[in-house]
């Protein structure tokens, strides 16, 4: 984790504001997943469809609990020490989203995987969003 922070660059003043993020975005997480996911998912096919079954059908009890946990993902991101059990679990998040677990933890049928480049893609989606977030 120390080499991680040392390639960004990480600096006290970084962790200053990491953790003001989270004081400021904690009675705001569930807005903003509703809006990552209702407002730019819902309207882009290649990644809303790893949410759905292969025929393209909702799954309501999927969206309701991965919602639940990329609202703590959220605040686990701003608050949590960046420590080896911190990193660990983002091992874990990353495992869900490939063919080893995805749809497991929730016993759904879905995409396999979830494509890196999608991934890739949507954090500069989620830097560029939560901007008003973190305004208020």
């Amino acid at each position: 984790m120390e080499n991680l922070k040392i390639t960004v660059g990480w600096t006290e003043e970084d962790e200053r504001y990491r953790r003001l993020a989270g004081e400021v975005l904690a009675g705001q997480t569930k807005q903003v997943v509703d809006h990552w996911r209702g407002g730019i998912i819902a309207g882009i096919p290649n990644l809303i469809r790893h949410s759905r079954t292969p025929e393209g059908n909702a799954i309501p009890e999927y969206q309701a609990k991965s919602g639940l946990r990329f609202e703590q993902w959220i605040l686990d991101t701003c608050l949590r020490p960046y420590d080896l059990d911190w990193l660990n679990y983002q091992q874990e998040i990353a495992l869900r989203h490939t063919s080893r677990k995805k749809n497991r933890i929730d016993g759904v049928n879905s995409t396999p995987y979830v494509p890196l480049r999608d991934i890739i893609a949507f954090v500069a989606v989620m830097n560029e969003t939560i901007k008003p977030y973190l305004a208020a």
